[in-house]
Parts: structure tokens; sequence; C-alpha cells
């Protein structure tokens, strides 16, 4: 499955390309908000703009630097914790292009070719544990490092920390559950490339930047218990497909940018803290001022911000700063969709996007 070549990752998904129709917006979110799981139910993918793609190509000019000294750093980190007897499990579908662009690093700085899979892992029902099980019976002996691209509240790595302690339970094994990320805004994990909440580009689109697949599915009309969890590959946007280019786009700046990841290792060594959860005491205010029933409806992070204007209803987006260059694309997809901004400052995100209550 996918548009990546074999040799970059493995999706270990089932293939619902033909069974499964999307869902129109508003009618997911009334879904969503009567109780219906998100999980099993896909949006209708963003077709991106001219307009909007040109803020993609730009952002991406911009930060493929930045990108690749993120990718350099969390790659030596996840060498000097686990060593070179590693395989890395990418949590799809946003960490699919960061897990090949660690493999890359890996093979550029180490001259390692290691395993890459991508896995799903959905909240409130936990990691794929058939692909889990796949990947353990396979590499029995390595070292597993999971992947994503950023966080937000940390859900997913509370999400991870129960999966993982569940299949070592269950199965006699050992793995860690410990989560690199490019960005870690949320200060809730060990590994990261920076804390700053900054546009990775990947995040402006969806499909088109992760192999064309979709977000992962579990429902159980598709999913029987041995099958690994679901996803659709969109065949349709072949056409406007960059996957590919963006990782050629970003390892092209690893020769240039080996100064600059010794430096900002250096910087996140000698400066490193415990993580601190930050971000959800942020949240938590935003939920207490802003009257939000439910947590999940307050999105932070400029990755989460995007895919709340892309894939939900949203209600209004608090920024740090209107004039702040790294959310232009969030200026252009609120102006296309109608969504109020408001300047909100004390918060460690550049961005938050909260949800529509449409049912109380």
């Amino acid at each position: 499955m996918g548009s990546y070549p074999a040799e970059d990752v493995t999706f270990l998904l089932k293939d619902l390309s033909d069974v499964m129709e999307e869902r129109g917006t508003e009618d997911r979110e009334e879904a969503i908000q009567s109780g219906v799981h998100y999980s099993e139910m896909l949006p209708i993918e963003y077709k991106p703009t001219p307009e909007y793609m040109e803020v993609y190509h730009q952002s991406l000019e911009e930060y493929a630097g930045k990108l690749a000294i993120a990718v350099g750093v969390v790659a030596e980190e996840i060498v000097s914790k686990k060593g070179r007897d590693i395989v890395l499990v990418s949590l799809a579908r946003a960490g699919t292009p960061i897990g090949i662009l660690i493999k890359k690093y890996l093979s550029f700085a180490f001259q390692l070719n290691v395993p890459h899979y991508s896995v799903s892992i959905i909240r409130g029902k936990g990691l794929d544990e058939q692909a889990m099980r796949y990947i353990l019976e396979d590499h029995p002996d390595k070292e597993i490092q999971f992947i994503d691209g950023w966080t937000g509240k940390g859900a997913i790595t509370h999400e991870l920390t129960k999966a993982c302690k569940l299949l070592n339970e269950k199965y006699g094994v050992t793995v860690d559950d410990s989560l690199a990320v490019l960005a870690d805004p949320g200060y809730c994990v060990d590994i990261y490339g920076t804390r700053e909440d900054f546009l990775i580009p990947s995040a402006c689109l969806n499909s088109t930047v992760s192999g064309l697949v979709s977000r992962t599915v579990h429902n159980t009309k598709f999913i029987k218990p041995d099958d690994f969890h679901g996803a659709k590959y969109y065949q349709h946007l072949e056409g406007e497909d960059v996957s590919n280019d963006f990782i050629q786009r970003v390892i092209s700046e690893f020769p240039k940018k080996e100064q600059g990841i010794k430096e900002q290792l250096h910087k996140i060594r000698s400066e490193h803290t415990e993580p601190s959860w930050i971000g959800l005491e942020n949240i938590k205010q935003i939920q207490q001022e802003f009257s939000i029933p439910d947590i999940n409806h307050i999105k932070p992070g400029v990755g989460e911000t995007t895919r709340v204007l892309l894939r939900r209803v949203p209600w209004k987006i608090l920024v740090q700063d209107k004039n702040d260059p790294r959310l232009k694309h969030i200026m252009l997809l609120a102006k296309d969709r109608s969504v109020p901004i408001e300047e909100y400052k004390n918060m460690s995100y550049t961005c938050c996007g909260l949800i529509k209550t449409i049912r109380s």
C-alpha cells in the first residue's frame, strides 16, 4: 500500500480502498459528537487549491533545512539511546514521512539500513496489536522505536504507553513505549528535534504527502479480530502526489546541515528537561476559559490546527500572533472556511484549533 518505494516503508494496514466510502465533514462531525468513534469513518480528503499548494511549496522551501536538522537530531538521539539494532515504527499517517526521513538519515550518517514499518494507533482503541505481533515475530531481537511528527496535548503518547504495557503483559515482551517526534510543543516526550511549535510542511497536506494513504480505520464491519487496522489508497490523487518529492527535498539538505545538526544536538542535550506536560495545562486553561465541554475538541499546535481546518468543523482558531509567518497556511484555510481567528497569548503553542460543538 502507498506511493512510497517498498524499501522506504512497509504499511501494516488492510486495504479498504474498494469497500469504504468517505462521509462529509458536517455529517461525520455530527456522528462523532453523537458517540460514533472517529476511527469508524473516513473524512472526504481535502483537495488543495493552487493557492494553497503554493503556500505548501513556499513553506517547504523555507523549512526544509530546519526540518533536516530536526530529523538529524532525532535520529542521532535514537542511536544514542537505542543503539544500531533497531526497527522504526512510525504511527500512520503523520508519522510515516517522518519515519522515512529518519531511516534516510540513518543511512546517510551511519550507513545503517533499518527496517521501517507504519502502523495504526487510534485514540481510545490503542495500537494495532496484530501489526505489533507481526513486527515482534519478524524482529525478535531488535529495539523498537516509535515515531510521529509532533505532539499536541499528548493523547497519543498516553495511548502508546497504555498499549505497550498491555502488549508486554499479554505476550511477555519488553516493548519500549518511547515516542520520537520532530516537534514537541506539548513537552510530553524525551526524544525530539525541537520543542518549538514550528510548521512541519507535511502537516499542510493529507494523503498527498503521506503516500496517498488515508487516515487509519477501525470499523468492525471491515476489520476482523485478526486483521490489521485499515486504510484506503487514493489512486485518484496520484497526479497531485508530492510524497516522494517532500522526502527528496528534505534529504537534499542533510549534507548542508551537518554542523547545524551538531549544534542543535548540543543545545537540546544541554538544555533538556523531562516532559512537564505544560501543553496539557494550557489546554485545560483554554477549556475552562472558553467553556468547552470536551477536551478532545481542543487541538493544539500547527499540525493539529491544520487537521481541524482540513477535516473537522472548526469553531475558531486561537493564535499567539496573527502576524506569525509560520501560520500563513492556517490563515488561508481559515479564510477559505470563514473561521474566525482570535489572538491568545498564554500557551506554549503557536496556534490551537477549537472544534464546534454540534450536539450538547
